[in-house]
């Protein structure tokens, strides 16, 4: 399977709803619902919200992903992730990374190969 990083430096490939989704996994999807219900104390989450093709779709995004800043920034920018922008470790990037130290790895290893 080829390698998606998303915008903000998360690998959308190593996800367990991207996997499930693109194995048409249903009974899975509903699982990970049922899981991320509790994870993130979102007891409104449906299959729906964890069915994702990816940030880089334009069709089936998970969740938040539809309406994240960091996201529309880079589709704005036309980049390929924030790696890759002119304004890398922006205010809203940063803000996001210190929640996902491995995001910010992703970028940086990328940063360091462009």
């Amino acid at each position: 399977m080829e390698r998606i990083v998303a915008y903000c430096g998360l690998v959308c490939s190593d996800c367990e709803a991207y996997k499930l989704t693109q194995a048409n996994d249903m009974i899975g999807l509903e699982q990970l619902a049922a899981k991320w219900r509790i994870e993130y104390n979102a007891p409104d989450m449906t299959v729906k919200d964890v069915t994702c093709d990816g940030c880089l779709a334009t069709e089936r995004l998970g969740g938040y992903c539809g309406m994240c800043e960091i996201r529309a920034c880079g589709i704005a920018r036309e980049v390929a992730n924030c790696a890759h922008c002119t304004g890398y470790a922006c205010e809203k990037l940063n803000a996001f990374l210190t929640m996902a130290p491995p995001a910010r790895e992703t970028l940086e290893a990328i940063r360091t190969a462009l």
